[in-house]
């Protein structure tokens, strides 16, 4: 069986570079980018397993459909994001003649 890395066709320096780089870019976020990516992980391997288990029922006719749990964790509301940017007008009406020297 040949290793992930093996396909890449990266060796040992490469991927020393590349954890070098990834440590120098992400630094003190390093922690919060792999529980993000483990995150996305799971969520791959959820959709994954939906996707193999819709195949094996329809393959599997005779079976009854069961029915789909409903949780809180898949239904989620939209989240809306407060803009951080001031807000700034075109020509703003409390602007006086700078002072002449």
């Amino acid at each position: 069986m040949t290793s992930l890395w093996a396909i890449f066709n990266l060796g040992t320096p490469e991927i020393i570079v590349l954890l070098v780089l990834g440590v120098l870019l992400f630094g003190r976020r390093l922690p919060e980018v792999g529980r993000y990516l483990g995150k996305g992980i799971v969520e791959f391997k959820k959709g994954v397993k939906g996707l193999e288990d819709e195949i094996d029922i329809s393959g599997n006719s005779t079976a009854a459909a069961p029915t789909p749990q409903v949780t809180s964790e898949q239904i989620r509301a939209p989240q809306r994001v407060a803009a951080t940017a001031p807000k700034f007008e075109d020509a703003p009406a409390n602007i006086s003649a700078p002072p002449r020297v």
